[in-house]
């Protein structure tokens, strides 16, 4: 696992943590965090491509469906 992944995992084990010991709502946590993702691509990246990753992302984000762009 990348350096990054762990960095990543790590602070989202604790923020999920922290909000069901405080009886947070994880959606809204989850809400929130996607709110700080899209600033985050913004510092670097233009609103088309950001709406192009987050499209991406939507339309695979079934775990047991192949992506659209492998072929059978």
């Amino acid at each position: 696992m990348s350096r990054i992944n762990e960095l990543v995992d790590r602070h989202v084990a604790a923020m999920l943590a922290e909000a069901q010991a405080e009886h947070l709502s994880t959606d809204v946590l989850g809400r929130t965090l996607l709110a700080r993702v899209i600033g985050i691509y913004a510092m670097t990246r233009s609103w088309d491509d950001i709406a192009a990753e987050l499209q991406f992302a939507a339309e695979n984000v079934d775990p047991d469906t192949e992506f659209h762009f492998i072929r059978p």
